[in-house]
């Protein structure tokens, strides 16, 4: 070709010594480092690169893309500050979901081919031997960062959108009840040789819809005479509360219901589950609008994806042996989780919210609400995105909601927004209430305790209430005074409710030696469990109910 072709061929502005367009008339450092600044531009502005020295058109078409992104971008951070709920929901919701997935990997490929023509533009064959690998590995580098990033992004995202929808329900969106959400957290105990689950663990939390203020309020398993809530289809059954006799605890409602009454529920994928929801709601006397069954089974697979949950632990904890039916007592026990500051992994976590022996029920739910509470304190951001796929799989098999899943944007929002608070408690039975009060439990009691507690977490002082604060009988609502200090065992008063951060309060001391200042050992334990000696090791852990998240 002719030096006038050449001329013409080229774009207006340059010259065929132009190193950036024409490298080839270029040194061979300077061959060098317009390879660095291309893979550079098409790194920082996908798009610029061609434009200076590929095909503008391209170029032109990839920066309006660019371009659009980063405006994009730019809106979710407005709505991030200003409206967290609606970015959040549109994130979660199935559609706009799936059309995010798409993108992603649509500006991941297209991010790609980008990379892959800027390897043309740079022409490896023009640099020199030495510099050829240097350039290979920054390119490979930077596809890795940007498109391989983004492929990435499309990628948890997809698994978080199969997760919701494995997990929560399609169905319509609930209104808070008196300015609050209220929420059934059951851990169900299923085994091969059961229909349904039989709830071991039951807690309310009840979340301001305002402040994400919290309180949770925990209902042994073996609560007596359970009031169904006046809508429930049940209450035609036991019009006078679930009260055939010491068999009807409230843990058996979900699967008496799930083999006997069923037909009662059409339409409901868990009948049990939501006969359970509304014995709890008329024993509590307030609105339980949704619930969330958690596989006990399953739950140390979501504890090890979390990588473990960090505890101070008042007392030793048995993991429990074989149970014999004639004696009534365990067998050796498997191990046992020591007192003091602990990390727990899945099955020890499991254990530690489980075991009752040597202690009653009301130190496992203390130690339930613990490890629920650290869950949720250690279940922070880094966390979830460095183990954001095991987690959403082990949601997926552990975790049942009939939330519904068009409405997790505000529920997460509010989520943020209680973390960090103080959390009220109520327990209907020890501390707050005598040990036989589950037996022949006054309604009116828990109904106007309730009150109190509610009362506490929706004041606008209620985030800056310490620890062992009480709401006094009489008290008007949402006045909380501060508790004297009381002996370690003793209940307190009737009418007070305790309102604490965590189960028991986190300046306890762990109980980690004997009477006589011996130390507590494994070897111990066992020794004494050999001896038959049950009495001295139940007065080793009596504590163990004592637990704080760390």
């Amino acid at each position: 070709m002719s030096s006038s072709k050449m001329r013409q061929a080229a774009a207006p502005g340059t010259s065929m010594t132009d190193p950036v367009r024409y490298p080839a008339s270029a040194s061979s450092p300077v061959r060098t480092k317009r390879a660095f600044v291309l893979i550079l531009l098409t790194l920082l502005v996908p798009g610029s690169a061609q434009v200076v020295a590929g095909s503008r058109k391209l170029g032109r078409a990839a920066l309006r893309v660019t371009l659009g992104v980063w405006a994009t971008l730019a809106a979710a951070v407005l709505l991030l500050l200003f409206n967290r709920t609606l970015l959040i929901n549109i994130i979660t919701h199935p559609s706009t979901s799936l059309v995010i997935v798409i993108l992603l990997a649509a500006l991941a490929a297209a991010w790609a081919l980008l990379f892959l023509n800027t390897l043309r533009l740079i022409r490896p064959t023009l640099l020199a031997p030495r510099a050829r690998p240097a350039v290979g590995i920054a390119l490979v580098l930077a596809m890795v960062l940007g498109s391989g990033s983004l492929g990435y992004a499309a990628y948890l995202l997809n698994v978080g959108r199969n997760a919701i929808g494995s997990i929560f329900s399609s169905g319509p969106t609930i209104d808070p009840v008196e300015g609050r959400y209220n929420f059934l957290m059951m851990g169900g105990d299923a085994g091969e040789d059961r229909t349904g689950r039989r709830p071991d663990s039951l807690s309310v939390l009840s979340v301001d819809a305002k402040s994400g203020q919290t309180a949770i309020i925990s209902v042994p398993r073996n609560l007596q005479n359970a009031q169904f809530s006046e809508d429930s289809p049940m209450r035609a059954i036991y019009p006078d509360g679930y009260d055939c006799g010491d068999e009807c605890l409230i843990n058996a409602i979900n699967t008496e219901v799930t083999n006997e009454y069923a037909d009662l529920y059409p339409g409901v994928a868990d009948p049990g589950a939501q006969a359970t929801l509304e014995a709890v709601s008329g024993t509590l006397g307030l609105t339980v609008q949704a619930y969330v069954l958690v596989d006990m089974d399953g739950f140390s697979r979501l504890i090890d994806a979390m990588g473990g949950i960090r505890i101070k632990a008042g007392g030793w904890v048995p993991m429990s042996g074989y149970f014999d039916d004639f004696t009534q007592t365990h067998g050796m026990p498997l191990g046992w989780i020591p007192a003091g500051e602990q990390t727990l992994d899945g099955n020890q976590a499991l254990w530690y919210g489980r075991s009752r022996e040597y202690v009653d029920d009301y130190s496992r739910i203390q130690r339930q609400q613990c490890v629920q509470q650290a869950m949720l304190k250690q279940l922070d951001p880094a966390t979830l995105l460095a183990k954001f796929e095991d987690i959403a799989d082990a949601g997926t098999k552990v975790v049942d909601s009939n939330i519904s899943s068009s409405q997790l944007g505000s529920f997460v929002d509010l989520a943020m927004k209680a973390k960090g608070q103080d959390i009220k408690r109520l327990t209907i039975g020890p501390p707050d209430f005598d040990a036989s009060f589950s037996t022949v439990p006054d309604f009116d009691e828990i109904h106007n305790r309730v009150d109190q507690l509610l009362a506490s977490a929706s004041s606008p002082q209620a985030a800056g209430v310490q620890d062992d604060a009480i709401v006094e009988a009489g008290a008007a609502p949402g006045h909380v005074q501060a508790a004297a200090a009381r002996p370690a065992g003793i209940f307190p008063l009737a009418g007070s409710v305790r309102a604490q951060q965590s189960p028991a309060p986190s300046d306890f001391t762990p109980v980690t030696t004997t009477p006589d200042g011996e130390l507590i050992t494994e070897e111990m334990l066992t020794q004494l469990k050999l001896e038959g000696n049950e009495q001295a090791i139940a007065g080793l852990v009596a504590t163990n109910g004592q637990c704080a998240p760390l």
